[in-house]
């Protein structure tokens, strides 16, 4: 685990196949003034990530950011039995072996007091709940924007993931999930609430963290849009 900022902690897992391409897992963890931890993104557990995380405190949640990012949460829940289960809705339908405390489209657990703020974003992808960790001014987004570095993928994938803008100098938001979107002026309307958070650093599940300057890099990715 590598402290990011004020409360924040991130961990890099294995990387998982999809669709024929390789994806780097992180996750990142957040404790809240009670003292008691939640987990964003959860990645493949590990003796050794268990046996840290609970240094930190309590789990207390486990958070599936969107309807991709849910492969380790049943390990999680097995090992953290009291963590409560949080995630988009759309979830529910395709994990019904999980427990699902809440949903992330009606607010949020009052312990997250103000600390922990999240916009989601439907798209025919998938639904994306993007956090905010007020304390730390991180911007977190599990597939919405990457940023593989050059070489990363190898032929055909590489031809592809270059086109789809998957690598680049800067993270950026992949051509399929532009189109994803269905128009301009709908995304726009989806994307201003994160841009006006006073965000100073950006994490993403697959591409390296923005340490400083995160709202205008956030103002940068999404420029194709204004």
């Amino acid at each position: 685990m590598d402290a990011f900022g004020e409360e924040i902690w991130l961990i890099d897992g294995g990387s998982v196949m999809s669709y024929g391409f390789e994806y780097p897992t992180r996750s990142a963890i957040f404790r809240l003034s009670d003292g008691s931890l939640v987990v964003w993104s959860p990645v493949g557990l590990t003796e050794a990530i268990r046996t840290g995380v609970a240094t930190l405190g309590t789990v207390a949640y486990l958070i599936a950011p969107n309807t991709l990012h849910h492969l380790a949460i049943a390990d999680w829940s097995a090992a953290f039995p009291d963590a409560a289960i949080w995630a988009p809705r759309a979830l529910a339908s395709k994990r019904p072996d999980l427990t699902f405390a809440g949903f992330l489209d009606n607010g949020a657990p009052a312990s997250w007091g103000g600390e922990l703020d999240y916009h989601i974003v439907p798209h025919k992808i998938t639904t994306e709940a993007v956090f905010f960790h007020r304390p730390s001014k991180t911007v977190l987004f599990t597939d919405l924007i990457q940023q593989f570095p050059p070489g990363f993928h190898k032929g055909w994938q590489g031809i592809v993931a270059r086109l789809d803008l998957m690598t680049g100098d800067r993270p950026n938001v992949p051509r399929k999930f532009r189109l994803g979107f269905g128009s301009k002026p709908k995304a726009r309307a989806l994307v201003k609430p994160i841009l006006d958070w006073p965000a100073d650093k950006v994490v993403m599940a697959h591409g390296a963290p923005v340490t400083s300057n995160g709202q205008a890099q956030l103002r940068q990715t999404f420029d194709w849009l204004f």
